[in-house]
């Protein structure tokens, strides 16, 4: 577990918001990497806190979306199926977790995170 930094409870609600934002993509195509990437864009250089959470947010939901495509390809072994059922589960526990540990003030490192974004 990675001890709580210093953060103001307004970038504890954006760090929060950068993870829970990855729901979007339950409404429209890619806003689990959309939601994640414009708080992180907005709000990276005036909060340290935020930048860290939404580099977090925003790699972790790109390796879903990476690991999504490789599962709907794997459907024709039939392999598939259970894959997307497994992934959808991992990521909607770890994006609440995250959030919640965020709003603490806790940073959150997710595990299956390929870091595209240093």
């Amino acid at each position: 577990m990675t001890s709580p930094i210093d953060s103001t409870p307004e970038s504890r609600m954006w760090a929060s918001l950068a993870h829970i934002s990855a729901f979007a993509g339950l409404v429209f195509p890619f806003g689990s990497v959309l939601g994640p990437l414009l708080i992180w864009l907005v709000k990276r250089e005036e909060m340290p806190f935020v930048d860290d959470q939404g580099k977090e947010a925003l790699n972790f939901n790109i390796s879903m979306t990476l690991y999504m495509v490789v599962s709907i390809l794997m459907i024709v072994v039939l392999v598939g199926f259970l894959m997307i059922g497994v992934l959808a589960l991992i990521w909607a526990v770890l994006v609440i977790l995250a959030a919640v540990r965020s709003n603490e003030g806790i940073p959150y490192r997710y595990p299956l995170t390929i870091r595209f974004i240093q």
